[in-house]
């Protein structure tokens, strides 16, 4: 029995981390929601969707710049290492999710919720926070931005 654990852990150490899904992508690329989906690196820029559930999606160095994703929910969602140049993000829902070391430089992300998201490393230089929600002095302090970045009143960045 020991003998079996020991090499199934052996297998499971060396099986490959889970890859993208491509028909998922596909899906949410059309224009569908995906709830839950692995979109690990997706190629998504440039998209125009509006509303969609991508909660608990896994969107880990995903390109999302340029795109319109409007009230778009990304709660729990992983979001690390995201790429999100330009893109805007209106009254989306971020709470929870992690945006470690995710670029949102020059996005519109006014009216975005934020609550007990991950900022860690964060950038959001350029990018327009106006009327977000959930954020905090000492979430933002884990990210950055700069001149240009806006913010709710009250509330400060600091530099890239």
């Amino acid at each position: 029995m020991k003998r079996l654990l020991i090499s199934l852990a052996v297998l499971m150490a060396a099986a490959p981390a889970q890859a993208q899904n491509a028909g998922q992508i596909a899906r949410v690329r059309g224009g569908a929601s995906c709830s839950g989906c692995n979109l690990f690196q997706a190629e998504l820029s440039g998209l125009q969707a509006r509303g969609l559930n991508l909660s608990r999606a896994r969107l880990r160095q995903a390109d999302l710049s340029l795109v319109v994703m409007n009230r778009t929910r990304f709660d729990n969602a992983d979001l690390r290492d995201v790429e999100a140049y330009g893109g805007v993000f209106s009254g989306s829902n971020f709470s929870g999710a992690n945006l470690t070391n995710a670029s949102f430089v020059g996005t519109y992300l006014d009216g975005a919720n934020f609550s007990g998201a991950t900022l860690s490393g964060a950038n959001f230089a350029g990018a327009s926070l106006r009327g977000a929600r959930g954020l905090t002095q000492s979430r933002l302090n884990q990210a950055c931005g700069d001149e240009a970045t806006q913010l709710p009143s009250g509330l400060t960045i600091p530099r890239c």
